[in-house]
């Protein structure tokens, strides 16, 4: 789950800030990148982070 900072990528896409914006994230206690793209599932449906991010099936999504 965890990546070294000098090559980090997005935790749902695996692409790098070569390619796409990166956002750093803290979740328990390690910095984790998403990116912009996919910002969007982590705040709607954090539920389909859990295979990377273990612990968001139990984050409620914010809904419209």
């Amino acid at each position: 789950m965890s990546q070294p900072v000098s090559n980090p990528h997005c935790v749902y896409c695996q692409r790098t800030s070569d390619q796409v914006p990166l956002i750093p994230i803290m979740f328990k206690g390690e910095e984790l990148h998403i990116c912009s793209q996919h910002m969007p599932v982590l705040i709607h449906h954090p539920e389909q982070l859990a295979e990377f991010m273990p612990g968001t099936e139990n984050l409620e999504g914010h809904q419209h």
